[in-house]
């Protein structure tokens, strides 16, 4: 045994594994050449910590129980975010000319290399768990406390220059105040967004600050207050940013700003609304790099998976999805294109706007100041020898007429409609005006669908339903069933919400020729979604229900989307 090697003795002085068994991984990592590590990390011998404790050990560098009020902040902000979060490190305190730098790696010299470069400092590296050092990582970069020096900068500036002359609207001053607290202040809301998943940024003038809220998961979150004085300057700077106007604040504009993160692309939609208190920004986050279109991934359960393929391997036909705004509607039908995309096939779509670049397919954002309308476009597209045609949305008569038509002339059509259900949709093509028979002709099927969020992987725990709940969620022939649900408790992971991520629910209507018969003769409705019942559609309160049974998500979920009591 190599009682000399300061892992070992460790091992043995904190009787982390016994006799035996240290044997044996010291024999096989004399016979298979992996390090002592590598074995005892690959066969779960040990927990986190342990591992820790060795690795610094066998390094004779020193293990710290990190907690995040142990990093001294102006020392945390001496290297990026960037850096902080690639290498799972952060600077815990300043030493005169040594900084104190925890490490999940205190071996990697390259790494600390990098981080005296940066700080100019000696790097003192101490091992502390992966997990902890990720922990203090989200606390000292949150978007709260990045932005607190800032909005004190901010308000010390806004003292400072109080009574001074100038235009306050002009640029030169805007960029000129704007410097640091302000480029700092923009950089992280957005930095902030993009880490937890926000799909949009609102910035809303209030009194007396202005409100940063963060959509996650469909829901709107309080992010941080900013003091009204430094309100016009952060508006100007993201007008600036997405190349808009300053000087025209009476006027709706629209911008864009392309930002790298993480070794990521995004897109940043940039909007801006006048209001009575000021000018409204909203940015919309589109993750450019982002490798998203798999309808095996988007579609995660078999049946609904089958059908959709089933739906789209039809040469000619319309397929139409519904839901309200938000509802996933545009990545469904990305993974469809792409599952789609072939050499053999031309594929064009009419999009307002086009979010997300496709490589292989013609995209075609209507401008209808140009007079490049849904319709205008949908013509000159039909002379363009399509195979597969999206639609970004049917809104009147005109498109709709044009959509059918190429459905009927050998054209697979894709398209979205704003209805309830998946047979609200054939109502609504008839109610804008389209003959019955050419809807029943035309129509492949119909799929509503919803975003619910599902539970916190980390905090998820289970628990035994009330007697409402299963009266809710079983058949009557089940009510005699033991079931087990669950619900998320609320954690750092999940910023307290007991939710992470979201996944689709589907109701889809494959149109039968007893459903084609019924829409010529009664125009679809009820009798239809029953019909479609009969032959084995899922509503989306049946499929909701398979989600909360499976443990994806929870009742109260399904209760924001779905009436239990009418469907």
């Amino acid at each position: 045994m190599r009682k000399q090697d300061p892992a070992v003795l460790y091992i043995l002085k904190e009787n982390i594994l016994d006799e035996k068994t240290l044997q044996k991984v010291l024999k096989e990592e004399k016979t298979s050449g992996h390090s002592l590590i590598n074995i005892l990390k690959k066969d779960n011998l040990v927990d986190e910590e342990q591992l820790t404790r060795i690795i610094a050990a066998s390094n004779k560098i020193e293990f710290i129980n990190l907690s995040p009020d142990m990093v001294y902040p102006m020392a945390a902000h001496m290297i990026s975010y960037e850096m902080a979060k690639q290498h799972n490190v952060i600077p815990v305190k300043k030493d005169g000319d040594n900084l104190i730098v925890a490490m999940s790696e205190p071996w990697n010299l390259v790494v600390r290399d990098q981080i005296g470069m940066k700080t100019g400092c000696k790097v003192v590296p101490v091992a502390a768990t992966p997990n902890a050092i990720k922990h203090a990582v989200r606390y000292h970069f949150d978007v709260r406390n990045i932005t607190r020096q800032a909005i004190a900068s901010m308000r010390l500036k806004d003292g400072a220059d109080k009574g001074k002359p100038g235009d306050a609207e002009g640029k030169g001053k805007s960029s000129r105040v704007s410097d640091d607290p302000i480029t700092k202040l923009v950089s992280s809301i957005i930095s902030g967004a993009i880490d937890v998943g926000a799909s949009d940024i609102h910035i809303e003038p209030q009194e007396p600050d202005m409100r940063v809220r963060y959509r996650i998961d469909g829901l709107l979150r309080d992010a941080i207050n900013v003091p009204s004085s430094a309100q016009q300057e952060v508006v100007s700077h993201i007008k600036v940013l997405a190349e808009m106007d300053i000087s025209e604040r009476r006027a709706p504009q629209d911008g864009h700003i392309t930002q790298e993160h993480a070794g990521r692309t995004y897109d940043l939609r940039v909007s801006s609304l006048p209001s009575v208190g000021g000018e409204k920004i909203v940015i919309r986050i589109l993750d450019q790099s982002t490798d998203k279109w798999s309808l095996d991934k988007i579609v995660t359960s078999p049946d609904d998976n089958r059908k959709f393929k089933s739906l789209v391997k039809n040469p000619y036909g319309m397929l139409l999805l519904t839901g309200p705004t938000g509802s996933g509607k545009t990545t469904t039908l990305y993974s469809i294109l792409q599952l789609l995309n072939t050499a053999e096939r031309n594929i064009v779509t009419v999009e307002d706007p086009v979010e997300y670049r496709l490589d292989g397919i013609t995209q075609v954002q209507i401008k209808p100041l140009a007079g490049m309308t849904f319709a205008s476009v949908l013509r000159n597209i039909l002379r363009q020898d399509p195979d597969v045609i999206l639609v970004g949305e049917i809104r009147d008569l005109e498109t709709a007429e044009i959509a059918v038509s190429a459905a009927l002339t050998g054209h697979l059509v894709l398209s979205t409609l704003h209805t309830n259900d998946a047979a609200g949709a054939i109502s609504r093509l008839i109610t804008l005006g389209i003959p019955s028979f050419l809807v029943a002709s035309a129509l492949l099927g119909t799929a509503s669908q919803r975003l619910v969020r599902t539970i916190c992987p980390k905090c998820k725990q289970p628990y035994t339903p009330s007697s409402e709940e299963l009266k809710q969620l079983l058949a009557p022939s089940d009510k005699s069933k033991k079931v087990q649900l669950y619900r998320g408790q609320g954690c750092n992971y999940c910023y307290s919400s007991g939710y992470r991520g979201r996944k689709a629910i589907y109701e889809i209507l494959c149109v039968s020729l007893e459903i084609r018969r019924m829409v010529v003769d009664t125009g679809g409705g009820n009798t239809v979604k029953q019909q479609a019942i009969n032959e084995g559609m899922k509503t989306l309160r049946k499929s909701g229900i398979e989600q909360i049974l499976n443990g994806s998500t929870t009742f109260e979920e399904l209760l924001r989307f779905v009436d239990m009591e009418t469907e």
